[in-house]
């Protein structure tokens, strides 16, 4: 029997979407499904020749990763971040475990996350037991707390952090003694802007700060369920600790490529390129269909609206055969918006743009 003082998680979100995947798969053309944010390009080659090289390992990976990925790490870091001053780095089995379990990890009794947010974070403040507080951007305004998450480029809006707005919330740190933990997981992939992570902004102390970084997107291998975090090292220490306890270590396989992808940029390029283009051959159907499209210049999704309720947008596009996601998913603040993954091919892309383009000329 369960505790009268544990939390009821919400209902599994997507479960909500089923009925709109059942009336889009009986479109003619077949369903083009823009809802959830799975890549579906091939992971590069070279990163999967590291894997089957590796796939002898019948010892124990450490939680700490080997030498190796603690290096390039590093070095990527220093190279990608900007991070100056002391710090650490500690492997994941995806970032979506961090973000589920941090706040257990850290007894954090109230929880900032942003209005319209990964709903994981609210999820992560609920299994801990704490206080979960949704926020506005301005951290001028935020009320007392043990954690707070920032986004940035953020899921779903795909909005990027001004150099004031990082400098507000690492006050806001340093005021209330409170660890803040960036989800910085689009960081390399902007659209006409350039993202900077919080490590632009510390100017060498460290202290309560945490970044997160995840390969699912970047690289391709959100099978591979591999990420990282940075920054404050007695943070780090104290988390590195309680995951050996809990047996959650990164697979040795998986540690190897992911110390080969930290070390090359071009495939990176090349995925921000192609997620880069499939936005710019579905938004111009999107804005002749009435939709606004709202930030939206980084990450991997479109923020649009049509000023009406999301499920209103959801069905207009099931009936074309096409799956998007309510913004209500992300909050009450979400309620009029929807929004569409560009993790789908090409030819998908292109497809949607033209059943979108054929609906509004009747």
């Amino acid at each position: 029997m369960c505790s009268p003082l544990r939390k009821k998680l919400p209902d599994f979100p997507w479960d909500a979407l089923a009925p709109y995947g059942v009336k889009a798969r009986k479109h003619p053309g077949g369903m083009i499904d823009l809802s959830q944010g799975t890549p579906v390009d091939p992971t590069p080659e070279f990163i999967q020749k590291v894997l089957a090289e590796s796939a002898n390992s019948p010892s124990y990976p450490t939680t700490a990763g080997t030498p190796d990925l603690q290096e390039a790490i590093r070095t990527w870091a220093t190279s990608h971040l900007g991070i100056t001053g002391e710090f650490d780095v500690l492997p994941l089995i995806g970032s979506k475990e961090l973000v589920a379990w941090l706040p257990t990890f850290l007894q954090s009794q109230v929880v900032l996350y942003p209005r319209v947010a990964y709903p994981t974070y609210l999820v992560g403040a609920m299994l801990a037991q704490a206080q979960e507080i949704a926020v506005d951007i301005d951290a001028a305004s935020w009320p007392k707390a043990d954690l707070a998450w920032v986004n940035s480029p953020a899921n779903p809006t795909g909005r990027v952090h001004t150099d004031a707005e990082y400098r507000a919330v690492i006050d806001w740190s340093r005021k209330n003694h409170s660890v803040v933990i960036s989800d910085e997981c689009y960081l390399e992939f902007g659209d006409g802007v350039t993202p900077t992570s919080i490590f632009n902004y510390t100017d060498g102390d460290n202290t309560n700060i945490l970044a997160v970084h995840s390969l699912s997107k970047r690289s391709s291998l959100a099978g591979y369920r591999a990420a990282f975090m940075v920054g404050d090292p007695a943070l780090i220490a104290a988390i590195r600790e309680i995951r050996k306890h809990a047996g959650m270590m990164v697979a040795l396989p998986v540690q190897k490529a992911m110390t080969q992808a930290l070390k090359d940029d071009a495939h990176v390029a090349q995925a921000r390129a192609r997620y880069n283009a499939r936005r710019a051959t579905l938004t111009p159907a999107l804005i002749a269909a009435g939709f606004r499209i709202d930030d939206s210049v980084a990450g991997l999704y479109l923020w649009c609206t049509r000023n009406e309720d999301a499920w209103a947008s959801v069905d207009w596009l099931a009936e074309l055969g096409i799956l998007a996601t309510p913004g209500t998913f992300y909050g009450p603040d979400g309620a009029s918006h929807i929004r569409i993954a560009m993790t789908a091919t090409d030819a998908a892309i292109a497809d949607a743009a033209s059943r979108i383009n054929a609906a509004i000329k009747g």
